[in-house]
């Protein structure tokens, strides 16, 4: 039977296609991790510090025990994710049309690999 690894923080839908990296700057462990247009936490990293959460301004970043049923797929992403993708540390721009996406809602099959 596979252990599921607890995650303190994940990075949910509202991220993709927006990849805004205000969350980075404030990792006291440098835990996200970047993809072609989104950003994913990996899960043994986090320590549950809760700083990353206020920083993201489209609210992409959830706790994990506030973790909305429509996000939950979004657990088992950032922990297969954070895997394949480099860390990233200071802050970037946002993508170019990254405004336009904000209010989206699922975006799940929009998500670039």
């Amino acid at each position: 039977m596979l252990e599921c690894a607890t995650m303190a923080f994940i990075v949910g839908d509202a991220c993709v296609k927006c990849k805004l990296t205000d969350c980075v700057e404030v990792c006291p462990v440098d835990c996200f991790y970047e993809g072609p247009n989104m950003l994913v936490i990996n899960p043994d990293e986090c320590i549950d510090c809760a700083l990353c959460e206020p920083e993201c301004p489209i609210e992409a970043i959830y706790s994990e025990d506030e973790v909305p049923e429509d996000q939950i797929p979004y657990i088992e992403l950032n922990a297969e994710l954070c895997m394949e993708w480099p860390n990233i540390v200071e802050q970037k721009n946002p993508l170019p049309d990254s405004d336009e996406w904000k209010e989206v809602k699922g975006k799940f099959k929009y998500i670039e690999r």
